[in-house]
Order: C-alpha cells, then sequence, then structure tokens
C-alpha cells in the first residue's frame, strides 16, 4: 500500500544555475510556440514565417541562402518557408540579373500590409522587453544566448562527425 505524503506546494524547489537557467529558457520556448500558434490563426504566419517576412522587408532582394544563415534554419525549412510565404501573396521572386540560378526574395503590397502589423506578434513582446533593459543587460544575453548557440551547435556538429 503506497504511503501518503503531504508536502508544501507553495513554493518552487531551489534549483542550481544550470537548471534554473534551463527552466526560463524552457519558459520563453514553450511561449514562443503558444504566440506561434496564435499568431497563425490570427495572422495567418507562424513565428518563423513572420521572422523571415520581416527580414525579407528591411533586406529587399535578400535571397533565400542568406535568409537561412540569418535565421539559422536548414535551407529546406526556409524553402518551406518561403513557398507558403510566396502561395500567401506576401513575397514575390525574382531572378537574379547577376546569377539566374538564384532568385532574390521581395515583399508584396500584401507582405508589407502585414509587416505593419505589430499587436499580438512575437516582435512587440521582445520589443516591450528590450525597452525595460539596459544595453549592458542587452549585449550580456546577447553574449551568453550566442555562446549557448555556440555550445549546442558544437554538441550537433560533434554528433555528426
Amino acid at each position: 500500500m503506497a504511503r501518503t505524503v503531504r508536502r508544501s506546494t507553495s513554493k518552487l524547489p531551489t534549483l542550481d544555475h544550470v537548471l534554473e537557467f534551463m527552466r526560463v529558457m524552457w519558459a520563453v520556448d514553450h511561449q514562443l510556440q503558444s504566440v506561434s500558434k496564435r499568431m497563425e490563426s490570427s495572422l495567418g504566419l507562424t513565428v518563423p514565417q513572420r521572422m523571415s517576412l520581416l527580414l525579407i522587408g528591411r533586406h529587399p532582394q535578400i535571397t533565400a541562402g542568406e535568409l537561412s544563415r540569418i535565421l539559422h534554419l536548414h535551407p529546406g525549412t526556409v524553402s518551406g518557408i518561403v513557398r507558403r510565404l510566396e502561395r500567401s501573396g506576401l513575397i514575390t521572386r525574382e531572378v537574379d540579373a547577376v546569377d539566374v540560378r538564384r532568385a532574390c526574395l521581395a515583399l508584396t503590397e500584401r507582405g508589407r500590409d502585414a509587416n505593419r502589423r505589430r499587436s499580438g506578434t512575437f516582435e512587440d513582446a521582445v520589443r516591450k522587453t528590450l525597452a525595460t533593459a539596459s544595453e549592458s543587460d542587452i549585449a550580456a544575453a546577447r553574449r551568453l544566448l550566442g555562446n549557448l548557440a555556440s555550445q549546442l551547435h558544437a554538441i550537433v556538429e560533434d554528433a555528426a562527425g
């Protein structure tokens, strides 16, 4: 027969720095996924699609390969994103005048209209968060997350090779 144990649930257990950092990252990842689903139903765009649309708007004539490198996404993933954005009438592909094998991406009028919408988007939350942070906190967070991304990338590379 199982023994009944009564424990307090009023506060979270104390975690070390590693577990606490991972817990907060998990919360951010979970909320990003939730916002992405909400944005898809309200705007017709997921977070990766929205980020791609914003980058294409900021860098007209960007190529899918450049977009892939900026977003740290596999080229096949970006191809799917670009295809959906094009099918939705938000972007166009234009053949590069210098290299006909490359296509440059540009926003349509509908894409520019979509980019003007800010409310309820992931970048609105980021903008509001950054507005409350000091430049040194932002720089430290960028360094810390960049270092973590490098460490995670190294694990993937080691496993692949």
